[in-house]
């Protein structure tokens, strides 16, 4: 499960976004995809705890989308508070134009039934935009949200590793390096870079 790979590229990571709002036979669910997708690459969270958001987590009293909420991890239940950055809040506020007037309580991703949208269904909704941006769905799996974030934030931001594994909540950074795919030909281009 976890030797699965970040998305590397930027364009796929677009391309990925065009194709869930784009796609004719899942118009119904196409915001909740976008949002899961969107949600998943900017907040780190494990699919997990990212399947267990409700409404009221990101929205407040007045039915507006917060700035932050407060999560209890699944895993290691250490309590997070997780920013709702500009990408998150245009997708919420792009589901909410579907989901009108939401019950606090309803999962935030839901079946047509109302249930919470499971690990198993997550994982293949991945894998099937993976393949649509022609990328090998074999390497990818419901890890590769978080992994983006990793990866992203220290190949494209500059982030140190040691913040990016304080935030994945890693016990170390050689853990936080494997996780988001730091490769030989990575550091032996870094090498090269180098010379003194």
């Amino acid at each position: 499960m976890n030797n699965v790979e970040p998305i590397r590229n930027q364009q796929k990571i677009y391309a990925i976004k065009q194709h869930i709002l784009g796609d004719q036979y899942n118009e119904k669910y196409r915001a909740r995809d976008y949002l899961l997708f969107v949600f998943g690459i900017n907040s780190a969270l494990r699919i997990s705890d990212l399947l267990s958001l409700r409404v009221k987590d990101v929205l407040n009293a007045q039915g507006e989308i917060k700035d932050h909420f407060k999560i209890r991890t699944s895993k290691t239940k250490r309590e997070l508070k997780i920013l709702i950055n500009d990408s998150v809040k245009k997708a919420l506020e792009k589901y909410f134009e579907q989901e009108k007037f939401p019950d606090p309580e309803d999962y935030l991703f839901k079946t047509q039934t109302g249930q919470r949208l499971d690990r198993i269904r997550a994982w293949t909704l991945i894998k099937k935009w993976i393949e649509a941006v022609g990328l090998d769905p074999s390497n990818y799996g419901t890890h590769t949200l978080r992994k983006t974030w990793g990866y992203h934030s220290r190949k494209n931001f500059g982030i140190p590793i040691e913040l990016i594994s304080e935030k994945l909540g890693h016990s170390s950074n050689a853990v936080t390096k494997r996780y988001i795919g730091i490769s030989q030909e990575e550091i032996n281009n870094i090498e090269k870079k180098v010379c003194l």
